[in-house]
């Protein structure tokens, strides 16, 4: 995948900030998603793909009217079809901004005034819809028992039991990986599949922040319904490729959908790439063929539907 010029990134990614503790909106930068798209071959007016960004930040608090400090989590979602994505950085900063600020009288209506506040300025940034929830972590670790939003969609009804860990299914010891910049070439087709749909996860997705090459880890959690599908370890090797990338999380998971769908053109495809909290906070896209196979939908936002774990 070739190189993002980064001229434009960034007002806070990679530099030396200033942490405000008093509200400060202004802390808050949007980066253009169609730099990348552009490599990919992917025009904003004609994507290939339904989506979602959602991400889960881990560090909330403000104060009540009294002094007392209020926690929380929030969750943030926003669609895919807008013309930006919000710098992580600068969301990091700017929910820090909110420290000490007080909001209201009751824990509750601290945290409901961050949500609603969060959800204003990220919709004026980022000219779409923002829908935010802010939960205690008591609701949050107690009522869901969620940490990560892998377990998160461990726990969802969205996820089937069906999904194959690559790494686990296959003899990768006889496999041989040494490709590690994206290399769509290592894609196979497997013409009349025995099965028309598939279910593929790998924890071994890494790639690299765009700008400061710090090190992003996550699962990816890919579903394939069609005539043809991928070969799945040629698929593993294509996942290994993006190791040395430098992108945003965003960025990776559209280029997987994209690759696979210019592939095998299948009947429905699925990407949800999942990582690993970094700073607080945690970023999850997903893209997919279909409405129906997103995770999350944008009219409902907030405690997800949760199956109960089995004893």
């Amino acid at each position: 995948m070739s190189k993002v010029d980064n001229k434009n990134v960034s007002k806070h990614l990679g530099q030396t900030s200033e942490y405000k503790t008093t509200y400060d909106p202004t802390l808050l930068v949007r980066e253009p998603r169609q730099s990348n798209r552009t490599h990919l071959g992917i025009k904003d007016n004609n994507l290939p793909f339904h989506g979602n960004d959602t991400w889960n930040a881990y560090e909330i608090s403000a104060l009540t009217n009294n002094g007392l400090p209020v926690v929380g989590i929030a969750k943030i979602v926003y669609p895919c079809n807008n013309e930006y994505i919000v710098e992580s950085k600068s969301i990091k900063l700017y929910f820090n901004s909110f420290n000490m600020t007080k909001l209201g009288d009751t824990a509750e209506d601290v945290l409901d005034q961050i949500g609603k506040m969060a959800a204003g300025d990220l919709s004026a940034l980022l000219e779409t819809k923002v829908l935010v929830r802010v939960h205690s972590n008591a609701r949050a670790l107690g009522e869901i028992n969620i940490f990560t939003a892998k377990e998160e969609w461990m726990h969802s009804e969205n996820c089937t039991p069906n999904y194959i860990t690559l790494e686990d299914e296959y003899p990768v010891k006889d496999i041989k990986f040494s490709v590690y910049t994206e290399t769509p070439e290592l894609l196979e087709e497997i013409e009349d599949a025995p099965s028309e749909e598939v279910y593929y996860h790998s924890a071994l997705l890494k790639s690299n922040c765009r700008v400061t090459s710090q090190p992003d880890w996550g699962d990816v959690y890919i579903y394939i319904k069609g005539k043809n599908t991928i070969d799945p370890i040629s698929l593993l090797q294509y996942i290994v490729s993006f190791r040395d990338e430098c992108h945003f999380h965003e960025e990776i998971c559209e280029a997987i959908y994209k690759r696979i769908m210019d592939t095998i053109d299948p009947d429905e495809l699925s990407v949800r790439c999942l990582y690993a909290r970094r700073g607080g906070i945690d970023i999850n896209p997903e893209r997919a063929s279909h409405k129906k196979l997103l995770h999350h939908t944008l009219s409902e936002v907030g405690v997800p539907h949760i199956k109960t774990p089995k004893q």
